[in-house]
């Protein structure tokens, strides 16, 4: 059985300081190095716009971020603008151990539709490949830490057990939004619910 870690959205505009900040997101970084060790193989997930990305409040005259529209028929929330393709907000968090991923994929980057996914945008029209990755390379089962727990990290969990991944969380690796109060509780119930495995970190070595 070969374990794979799927770093998820480590970036600067995910941490305090950047545009779209999640409270204590950048605690994530020493988990993730921590947890580097353990596994066969570390992919890390980008989140990669193109500039003007429709799912940016900044897009829609007289929308406001948080608002609710319609993007390629899927209820979109509004974001300020982040993680634009090349830009400092798009980068790896600093102490991030980036030399011992072995992988890197980026989703987002359909002006169109958004990706919460590391493995499809929003609509599942298409694929970022990462799941052809893990299974190309005999991965059965993923280890997720990441941004955020309650929309990235959720969907990418989903997903992976779709594709039949057997698929885990560190819970001192994720940290959430929380744009309303209780989001990352009810995530993790529905991660649960889909068969998804919530571990610590004693629970590696």
């Amino acid at each position: 059985m070969k374990k794979a870690l799927i770093l998820v959205d480590i970036q600067n505009d995910f941490v305090p300081g950047g545009a779209l900040p999640v409270p204590n997101g950048a605690d994530v970084v020493e988990v993730a190095n921590k947890a580097m060790e353990h596994f066969d193989l570390v992919v890390a997930i980008q989140d990669w716009h193109p500039a003007g990305h429709k799912s940016f409040a900044s897009q829609h005259k007289g929308r406001k971020v948080g608002d609710i529209v319609d993007l390629c028929g899927l209820q979109q929330m509004l974001w300020p603008d982040h993680c634009v393709q090349d830009s400092k907000g798009a980068e790896f968090v600093p102490g991030l151990e980036v030399k011992k991923i072995d992988k890197v994929f980026h989703k987002g980057m359909d002006r169109n539709i958004d990706s919460y996914s590391g493995f499809f945008d929003n609509g599942h029209g298409n694929a970022t490949g990462l799941g052809d990755y893990l299974k190309e390379n005999g991965v059965d089962e993923i280890t997720i830490i990441g941004l955020a727990t309650d929309y990235c990290v959720k969907f990418t969990a989903l997903d992976a057990r779709k594709l039949g991944f057997k698929t885990r969380i560190i819970i001192e690796g994720v940290r959430g939004v929380e744009v309303n109060k209780g989001d990352c509780e009810k995530a993790i119930d529905e991660m649960i619910k889909a068969g998804v495995e919530i571990i610590s970190m004693k629970s590696l070595k």
